[in-house]
């Protein structure tokens, strides 16, 4: 088995760990995370010693902040394996700099991987797309967009597990308003917000098929359609996604 080391033990790093389901190694930056993480799923914590880390992974995952990638490359120290980097907003260029005898790959994997439903987010032009892909595929889906799109896409994939979120404790609490136990209300928004995606899904991505199939002229479809249009929530999200773009 690949040994893998998680360089940073934050959300994304123990998503990722608990979705491929092997030990890891483990740093972190003083919080004790590292710690924390190879509890829940196995492995050995560094502490904060990527310089050992380095030594023994065969795979870096860097999941430490992005302004630190010059001093954790420093202190990997020569690394000449494969080193994959989900840090936002930075580069492949970057990444070479920084550890020019790697490989390196950069993705973007969303918190659902931790579930293996996650949708990765892949730069073309990585080195070792197949292996990256592979381990990678083993936690959902894997997408190759070209550099300069990977921050739109994840404006929808990246932050989607917080939109959907959002938009379930909204519809969970329309419910209640209209007198159903939170359970109830619970369990039939993440069961339809699941089949739906599969339904639409199965029909090729046909929304507006799906939107047909269920909508009658003047019906309660139709009523709470015309109720979201007017409530702005294509413009919400066409906002939510300048806002992750900075261009808002």
């Amino acid at each position: 088995m690949t040994r893998l080391g998680l360089i940073g033990s934050g959300n994304m790093a123990r998503a990722l760990a608990v979705g491929w389901g092997q030990t890891v190694l483990a740093t972190d930056s003083g919080s004790g995370r590292a710690a924390a993480l190879v509890g829940e799923v196995g492995g050995e914590s560094l502490g904060t010693d990527n310089a050992a880390l380095a030594r023994r992974a065969e795979i870096l995952v860097l999941c430490h902040k992005p302004y630190q990638l010059d001093t954790v490359a420093a202190q990997a120290g020569g690394f000449t394996g494969l080193v994959v980097s989900v840090l936002g907003g930075v580069t492949l260029a970057q990444l070479r700099t920084a550890y020019p005898e790697a490989s390196v790959s950069a993705v973007m994997p969303n918190t659902a991987v931790e579930v293996r439903r996650g949708v990765t987010l892949l730069a073309e032009g990585s080195d070792a797309p197949q292996e990256v892909t592979e381990l990678f595929g083993r936690l959902g889906t894997v997408v190759t967009l070209p550099e300069t799109a990977l921050g739109a896409g994840s404006g929808i994939s990246g932050v989607g597990p917080a939109y959907v979120a959002l938009f379930a404790e909204a519809w969970v609490d329309a419910g209640v308003r209209a007198g159903l136990k939170p359970a109830d209300a619970g369990a039939l928004v993440l069961d339809t917000l699941a089949g739906s995606a599969e339904l639409i899904r199965a029909r090729g991505g046909d929304t507006l098929a799906v939107r047909r199939g269920v909508t009658s002229p003047g019906g309660t479809t139709a009523r709470g359609l015309r109720a979201l249009t007017d409530a702005g929530l294509a413009s919400a999200l066409h906002a939510a996604m300048d806002a992750t773009r900075g261009t808002s």
